[in-house]
Order: C-alpha cells, then structure tokens, then sequence
C-alpha cells in the first residue's frame, strides 16, 4: 500500500534526524541517497516529516508511529489517503481543526502548551495558545510587490491562474505550494518576504518624517544628482530583505549592508542586482565584537559614488573602522532564536533548549551597544528580532532604552499566527 510506505519511509527519516542541521537539507540528502522515491513520493513524505515536529514538545512519550499518527489527523484537513490509520471514531471528529483538537484531549493528555511549553518566557502580548495552534498549520507565503509593479505582478497571477490573497496593497498572499518563481522576476517585480517582516515598513515611515529631506537637483552630466541621502547601514543584513524594503521605503538612500557571513553577502549582492540597487557599501562584519572575522572586508559596488578600498591590515585585532558612518537610520535585525518563525521549521521547536533565549539575548546586547556608537544624534535605531520571547523583545528594548538612553518611539510584537504568517518584533528609537 502506497500510503503506508511512506509513513513508513517518514518514520525512518524521523527516527536518523538529529536536528543538527536544518530538516529540509536533511531531506535533501536523505532522498539524493534514496533514489527510489519519486517527485510526488517525496513531496508527501516531507509533507508527513513537518506534520511530525509541528506537534512540538506534545505527545514527546508515546513511540513515533503513535505520534506520528497524531500529527496526520491534527495537522491535515483531507486525510482521505491516510484513513487506514484511522477507526471510524477518530473519522468522524475531523470535520476542522477545533473538532480535532478536542478529539485528541479526549484521548490523551494533551494541551496547547505541551506543544509550545515557553508561555511564561513569551512576550505578554502574545496569544500563547493561538500562537500553540498555529503551529499545525502550515504557513503562506507572500510577495510584497515592489513600487511600480502592482498591476503587472497581480495581471501575471491571474493570467496563470495562480489563487491568491490581497493581505494589503501590495502584500499577497499564496498557497504555500504555489511555484511563484516562474511567473514572476523576484527581487525584481516583487520580494518574497513575510507578512510581519513587511510589517516593519510601518516603522521606516515612522523614522522618515523626521530624517532629513531628500531633495534633487539637476545636472547636465549625471541628469540627477542626489543630495541629502538619508545613510542607512543594515547591520545584520542576511540577504537583504530589510535594506530592499529601506530602499523601497524611503527611496534614494546612501546604503551600507554588513553580515558575519561572507557567503551571505555574496547573495545579498546578487539578490541587489535583480532589484536594481546599483550604489551601496557592503562588508562582512561581526556585530557582536565590533571586528571583520576577514581582513580588507569592505567592497563598495562597481557602480558606487567611490571606488577607493578602505586601509585597514589588521581589522581582526582592532576595532573595525565603519564606512560612512555615522549614519541617520541603522537597522539591526538581530540574530535570535527565531521562535516566531518555527511555522515554517518547526523541527527547531521540537529541539529547542530553553537556555539559547539568554544566549541570544546576550548577543544581542553586545550587538545593539556596538551598533548605536556608529548613529548620528537625531538619528533612528530599528531593533527586530523574528522572536516571541520577552528576553530578546521587550527586554532587550529596556535595555536600549535605560543602558543607551535612546528614546523609544514605537513598539510592537506584529503578530502573524491571525494570517498564517510568522510573528516578529520591532521598536524604533531616537537618538537624541
């Protein structure tokens, strides 16, 4: 029987997992070593695989045939495939998820918190038991069309008869299923990026009523010359999303990206170039200890204002000279336990040890204190984590406050487990 062998090949995957590495990887290699299953084998497969880990630290007694059963009736709406598993009982109550939850309770001793067991670590905005069940439900994923793109990207999407979801003027919603890459030039047209993560352009409205005006000036050798660029330095810039979105934001921006990874910021370039950001600064930096893990780290863009390389031979003994600081925005989307993001991974919920939340908030003191000595006075600090814990949010943003004495401007746990979307955390500060 087709259905049972891959519950079978599942628990197998399940059981050689360690969480050592991200699940998908670990898929990847699993089915390049096993070429037997085909592309739909292997699609259901990891499908059931994610169903297992988004049960979280629930059922963690029971063997994993038992939890795994668990995990195809709570998380799945159509289990017509997987009705061997299941008695008549167990059929009749999973109409929807409520029905399905209850269901379960009445057999086991189960709550929403065995599966996310952090509430007292959480930030008190949360909504712990809805942020709990949501993990049963597989995240969308959505585009933020970029200015000037709106109607080609939504005329492409009905042309293909892709099903989506207007969230807001361009935000949308897809399926998660949904091959998007074909249809429509990403970076370009639009970005992949999250709900909440789009959310944070509400703050970079809110910093540039008040950064300084951006005004033009024509010229008969360049045709426009800008003067007074808003300086925005991303200092955990990952691939880029949040500088994308700064540029999209507030518009002719004099831009500096940095990132512990040098791979990463080889990516960031690329991912530049699709959307057309042509002048900017990037170098691999550690935020944490004010140093380049690499020496001679800093590559301004070929087609940058300057092509000169800064002097620096030691960088890894001293302290790392910063390019254009200081600067009227730094953005600084911390490393953290991206707790508000396990919708998407929840094999790290399932691994999680309570004991990294201190660690990541400790980093990300030493990241924020380092990170504001390069802000101008008037200046705007943006603090974003993908976490749902108090200690890396709201505390973090104290200690900004009372240790740096920046004076908050606005606050929010944006919270996305509403709108199958992950839940961030931002605050913006001034430098006064």
């Amino acid at each position: 029987m087709r259905f049972q062998s891959y519950f079978n090949s599942a628990i197998k995957i399940i059981q050689l997992y360690d969480g050592t590495m991200p699940l998908q990887h670990f898929l990847k290699q699993y089915f390049s070593q096993h070429k037997k299953h085909g592309s739909r084998d292997r699609k259901i497969i990891t499908h059931v695989c994610y169903n297992f880990f988004r049960l979280g630290k629930a059922f963690s007694t029971i063997s994993a045939e038992e939890r795994l059963k668990l995990a195809i009736f709570i998380c799945n709406d159509n289990i017509e495939n997987w009705k061997f598993l299941f008695e008549g009982e167990w059929l009749n109550n999973h109409n929807n998820l409520e029905k399905r939850i209850a269901f379960v309770q009445s057999k086991y001793s189960f709550s929403l918190q065995d599966v996310f067991p952090f509430y007292n670590e959480a930030s008190k905005p949360l909504d712990n038991d809805a942020f709990a069940k949501a993990f049963f439900i597989q995240p969308d994923v959505f585009l933020r069309i970029r200015p000037g793109f709106n109607n080609g990207v939504i005329n492409k999407l009905q042309s293909h008869n892709i099903q989506y979801n207007i969230i807001e003027e361009s935000c949308i919603g897809l399926a998660p299923s949904t091959n998007i890459n074909s249809v429509i030039d990403i970076n370009k047209e639009a970005v992949i990026q999250d709900y909440a993560s789009q959310q944070v352009g509400s703050f970079l409205y809110e910093a540039a009523q008040h950064l300084p005006a951006i005004s033009y000036q024509v010229s008969a050798i360049s045709k426009e010359e800008i003067q007074n660029r808003i300086s925005v330095w991303d200092c955990c810039a990952g691939s880029g999303g949040k500088s994308i979105l700064a540029y999209d934001v507030l518009k002719n921006i004099e831009l500096t990206a940095s990132d512990i990874r040098s791979s990463i910021i080889q990516n960031l370039k690329q991912r530049f170039a699709k959307a057309g950001i042509k002048k900017y600064k990037t170098f691999v930096y550690d935020a944490a200890n004010s140093q380049s893990p690499i020496p001679n780290s800093i590559f301004p863009t070929p087609h940058a204002s300057t092509n000169q390389l800064f002097n620096q031979s030691t960088l890894t003994n001293s302290k790392f000279p910063i390019p254009n600081s200081p600067y009227d925005l730094i953005i600084c989307d911390a490393p953290c336990t991206g707790s508000g993001t396990w919708g998407r991974t929840p094999e790290q919920l399932y691994f999680f040890n309570v004991i990294k939340i201190e660690e990541y908030a400790a980093r990300q003191q030493k990241i924020v204190r380092n990170a504001v000595e390069y802000l101008k006075t008037n200046g705007f600090f943006l603090y974003i984590t993908c976490s749902v814990f108090e200690k890396e949010n709201e505390a973090t943003a104290d200690f900004i406050q009372q240790k740096l004495k920046l004076e908050l401007i606005k606050l929010e746990l944006i919270k996305g487990y509403g709108k199958k979307a992950d839940t961030m955390f931002a605050a913006l500060f001034k430098k006064n």
